[in-house]
Parts: structure tokens; sequence; C-alpha cells
């Protein structure tokens, strides 16, 4: 019976994990893009330091505001620079060589973004391949690590203590990571605002879970871990957030 009753609840609070953390989804979304303005947003990988890019099918010709984190730029217009018709030219120049990119597609988006590849100068709608699962994959495995020093740290040893550990944070930081990089804006301050919310929502879920599935330790201690593993772990995360592209 015993065994029976831990699967259940188990079972239970592992439901419990997906349900809250699923808010995140729905609630960061909109506190998160409540103030920023429409943009246009032209991703590029390693791209020369001289690199500019400007509006040519905007007669005022506006010259992208240049953004650089880590391997990426971010080249952005704002709402004044869109164009009504959607038809978008962009002369990109570097090292005094120029070319010309079109897009010829109306945005979708509230905060568009486009790939450009320099050596196909070739400009298409939304992000390049496997970019999503190489930068959720790094921020997920770097909160781990850390979490689990911290949870060494704390003295948990045993082997269901860490299983637990590392399912919860799978499912918890996973989802937050994934909706944080599936974010349309490049903005870290707007990113920054959602981590807080979305760490908020970890933080409750990991208080309820982590006790009853953990019993290592005394229930406080076990809360006390997740306190400082969460406000560490958010110090963290928004400095990664400065350093990494989002």
């Amino acid at each position: 019976m015993g065994c029976i009753s831990m699967k259940k609840s188990c079972k239970c609070s592992i439901l419990a994990v997906i349900l809250c953390n699923l808010m995140i989804l729905v609630s960061v979304t909109t506190y998160a893009n409540s103030a920023e303005p429409p943009s246009l947003v032209i991703l590029i990988n390693n791209p020369p330091d001289d690199l500019s890019i400007v509006m040519m099918s905007n007669e005022n010709q506006p010259e992208a505001k240049v953004r650089r984190v880590a391997w990426e730029g971010y080249f952005a217009f704002y709402s004044s620079d869109m164009q009504v018709n959607g038809n978008y030219v962009f002369k990109v120049t570097s090292n005094g060589e120029s070319f010309e990119c079109t897009f010829n597609e109306p945005l979708r988006r509230y905060n568009e973004v486009l790939t450009l590849d320099i050596a196909t100068q070739e400009l298409t709608r939304g992000k390049y391949p496997f970019r999503s699962v190489l930068l959720v994959t790094i921020r997920l495995l770097l909160t781990i690590l850390l979490e689990g020093l911290i949870f060494w740290l704390f003295r948990f040893r045993r082997k269901r203590s860490w299983i637990v550990f590392i399912s919860i944070n799978l499912i918890t930081q996973g989802i937050l990571n994934i909706w944080l990089n599936s974010e349309t804006s490049l903005m870290p301050s707007y990113l920054i605002l959602s981590l807080i919310f979305g760490e908020f929502f970890v933080f409750l879920t990991e208080m309820v879970v982590f006790p009853i599935l953990i019993n290592e330790h005394k229930k406080r201690i076990i809360r006390i871990y997740t306190l400082v593993a969460n406000i560490i772990s958010l110090i963290a995360g928004g400095y990664l957030i400065s350093l990494l592209p989002v």
C-alpha cells in the first residue's frame, strides 16, 4: 500500500509541475510584451564589426540600430521605419562592399525576426536552424549544473533525491527556457522581466514538489535549499541573458 500511495503521489506531483509551468506560457507572455514597441530585427551570425544595414525601401533610409551578443548581431528597425505594403529592401555594407537583399512578405508578428546569411546574401523569416535547441540546451545544462552544486552542498547524497532533482528541473527549467527562447523579442530588458516572473512559478512549483518527493532531510532544509537555489539561479539566469544570445 505504501508503494502504491507513493506512486500516486509522484504522478500527482509531476502533473502539478506541468500544470504550474504551463501557466508561465500564458501569464508571462502578456506581462513581458506589454510595453515593447513593434520591431523588425535582422539576425546575423558572426557579423563583421563594420557591418551596417540601411532600409532603402523607406524614403528616409533609416540605418539599423545594432546590438551584438556573443556570436550574434541584432540589426533592429522600429515602428516608424515599417513599410505599409510589406516590401522591404535593405542595403548591407561591410569592408567597403555592399549588396541589396529584399523581403517581400507582410510582417506577421509584433516583433518580427529575420535571418541574413552573409555568405549567400539570403534573407529569410525566423531564426536559423537548430538555434533554439542549442541555446535551450546551453542554458538548461548550466542551470542544472549550478543548482546541482548547491544541491550537493546541502548534503543531498541519495540516488532518489538526485533523480527527483534532475527530473523536476528538466521539467521546470526546460519549460521556462523553451518559452524564453520562443519569444520574438531579442531585448534583454524584457526577457529579464520574463525570467523573473517565470522563475517565480518555478520556485512555487519546487517548494511544493521537492518536500513531497524528497525525504533525505527535514522539509525545512529542503525548502531552504529551494529558496537559495532559485535565488542564485535567477541571478545567474539574468547574467546569462546579458552574455548569451536569447
